[in-house]
């Protein structure tokens, strides 16, 4: 993985366009391109230089061509912050993220006062569209309604059983774990325990001590791959063979790599998988052939770019007001189906569905 300039804040323009243009359009992909959450920023970054680079070679918008403006968050917010405050001096007209909730928070505070727009690919707490803000938008689901999935199917498939709910005290890994903790209580089931844990750790032997000794038959973790790849292998190295359930931030093939065959049949919350779209296969099939097979949130960012394209052509002008009453009000084609927001700037499809990881990869569960 190319690594970008070290710093507090590090952005790289990235020139994706094509022939002699006269203007050129910026926007940013703010993420974690470097640290430990970069596979994530890999696949936010590849959907987004695909997204322009197939924009570019189709005109641009209202006749002007885009270029990509890069900035590195590694998930933490006060580089969020740092890097939000570089786009702004960029100009840039649009930003795609952040990552991590624990970003997108933070940094939308900026793009708020400076009035520019934001919407992210990934960021699922619902705090980050409760408050109001007209320039947000996600096009993912939310954790409010990603932990009633998960709650729903831990009531149905481990109805009886001794449940671990963990957490790695993140805004993204606490609020979905609290909420699908909140699923599980107001249906009559209660957890045998409720951990916080932290992130970056390398060694969870006691947690798996203490979850052994408490008998536990499922461990839920609201957090992010790192650490659930840990968790799940050294849990089955001490003899606690309980499967491992997360959200989203699982849909990595770097779970994988850290959890090794102890991974097998995890479960994860996730939406709707766009590499099975119909409408997505031309798509799928152009990254496949460079190598890359565009998992996770690649294609949610490639639609986050589809969509405010397509909404800066509705409203002939790229301006932060124009743009948002185009977003507010219209529908648009993109790889993930039609897409629309409410008035929060939440989207109207969320599609939450369980998947298990089998043999190195993920699928739906039967």
């Amino acid at each position: 993985m190319r690594k970008l300039t070290t710093g507090l804040a590090v952005v790289a323009a990235v020139g994706l366009f094509a022939g002699a243009a006269t203007a050129q359009i910026k926007v940013a992909l703010n993420g974690p391109i470097t640290g430990q959450l970069a596979s994530f920023g890999e696949q936010m970054k590849r959907g987004a230089e695909m997204a322009i680079a197939d924009i570019n070679a189709a005109g641009g918008v209202n006749g002007q061509k885009l270029q990509l403006v890069i900035g590195d968050d590694q998930c933490d917010p006060k580089q969020a912050v740092a890097v939000a405050n570089r786009a702004v001096q960029e100009k840039v007209a649009v930003v795609f993220g952040h990552f991590c909730s624990g970003s997108s928070i933070p940094a939308s505070d900026v793009y708020k006062e400076e009035n520019i727009l934001q919407i992210t690919p990934a960021s699922t707490n619902p705090r980050y569209t409760e408050r109001g803000y007209k320039n947000t938008f996600r096009v993912c689901g939310r954790d409010d309604q990603q932990g009633i999935v998960a709650g729903d199917y831990i009531l149905e498939k481990f109805k009886g059983k001794k449940v671990a709910i963990l957490h790695d005290k993140t805004p993204y890994g606490q609020g979905l774990a609290e909420e699908t903790k909140k699923r599980l209580n107001s249906k009559g089931m209660t957890e045998a325990m409720f951990e916080a844990v932290t992130a970056g750790e390398k060694d969870y032997s006691a947690l798996v001590s203490k979850m052994k000794q408490a008998g536990v038959e499922l461990i839920y973790l609201g957090g992010y791959h790192p650490e659930g790849g840990l968790i799940v292998r050294q849990a089955k190295e001490q003899g606690l063979n309980a499967p491992l359930m997360g959200g989203d931030a699982l849909v990595d093939k770097q779970f994988w790599a850290i959890s090794g065959p102890a991974g097998e049949g995890s479960l994860m919350t996730f939406d709707a998988d766009p590499r099975k779209n119909p409408i997505a296969k031309p798509l799928v099939d152009k990254f496949k052939a460079q190598g890359y097979d565009p998992e996770g949130y690649t294609l949610y960012t490639y639609a986050a770019v589809q969509v405010w394209v397509q909404a800066a052509t509705t409203a002939k002008s790229v301006k932060t007001a124009d743009v948002e009453k185009a977003m507010r009000a219209g529908k648009f084609q993109t790889v993930l189906n039609e897409i629309s927001f409410d008035a929060k700037g939440d989207t109207t499809s969320p599609a939450y569905k369980v998947y298990v990881w089998k043999n190195g990869s993920y699928d739906y569960v039967n």
